[in-house]
């Protein structure tokens, strides 16, 4: 880690794995055994959903409208040649190594061909990129996932996944030199790319779901089961997604 203790990240990652703690032994009685934190997720899905309301979708909306496609391409290959590096590690850490190292040459090709990673040349060398956490690795090592938990404004995680975030912050933070006003601008520049790509599934959301906090969470669960294992996920696992409905078990 850098010197400079007190970074964006830093002050971030803390609270995180303080509130994980705290309300890991949080109990109530749930609906579903999946989210035994349901008061507390459905107080901080709210909050977060009046947040994108008032300042994260208007500015992303913004930001969809007015940078040229060429340009926010360019910004999402930047920010996805940084994080081959840590998909890479991911990947190694699972011992799935031929991936790992696939994903390394991508940032290699990338950062050097792809001028520092605005061109994704290595896709076109037939180097496809993977998608790999920190949260995936710690599923592979055996580590259950524990109650679904919602994050302020980083949004629905798994009790795992929350801790595992606080680690793939703190990796994010060493490619900036871990100085708070470089690190803050590239945070919300990488937060309002993200939340403009996904405009488009807002729609599905909002006009597809009775209860939206249940669709996010069964989608979520759903989609992190099947990272986890790669797509295979336990037989058990794949019958109960197909046997409840968005309401919930």
């Amino acid at each position: 880690m850098h010197r400079h203790g007190r970074t964006l990240v830093g002050r971030m990652a803390a609270p995180m794995v303080a509130a994980v703690l705290a309300l890991g032994g949080c109990a109530s009685t749930p609906d579903n055994p999946d989210d035994p934190l349901e008061g507390y997720n459905r107080a901080v899905f709210a909050f977060n959903d009046r947040l994108d309301k008032a300042v994260l979708k208007p500015t992303a909306q913004v930001y969809d409208k007015f940078t040229p496609l060429p340009l926010r391409a360019g910004i999402g290959n930047f920010f996805g040649n940084i994080g081959d590096v840590w998909i890479g590690v991911n990947n190694i850490l699972q011992g799935k190594g031929a991936d790992g190292m696939s994903d390394l040459a991508r940032v290699l090709i990338n950062s050097t061909v792809g001028i520092l990673g605005i061109f994704d040349i290595a896709t076109e060398f037939g180097l496809e990129r993977h998608d790999e956490d920190f949260g995936q690795t710690l599923g592979s090592w055996g580590v259950a996932e524990g109650p679904y938990f919602m994050l302020p404004v980083l949004g629905p995680r798994t009790l795992r996944d929350a801790g595992a975030t606080a680690v793939d912050l703190t990796v994010d933070n060493t490619w900036y030199g871990g100085q708070l006003v470089t690190e803050t601008g590239v945070t919300i520049l990488k937060l309002v790319n993200t939340r403009a790509n996904l405009l488009a599934a807002d729609k599905v959301l909002d006009e597809g779901a009775l209860d939206r906090y249940v669709y996010l969470r069964e989608a979520y669960l759903q989609r992190r089961r099947y990272e986890v294992y790669d797509g295979r996920p336990p037989r058990e696992r794949e019958d109960d997604y197909w046997s409840d409905d968005s309401g919930g078990r």
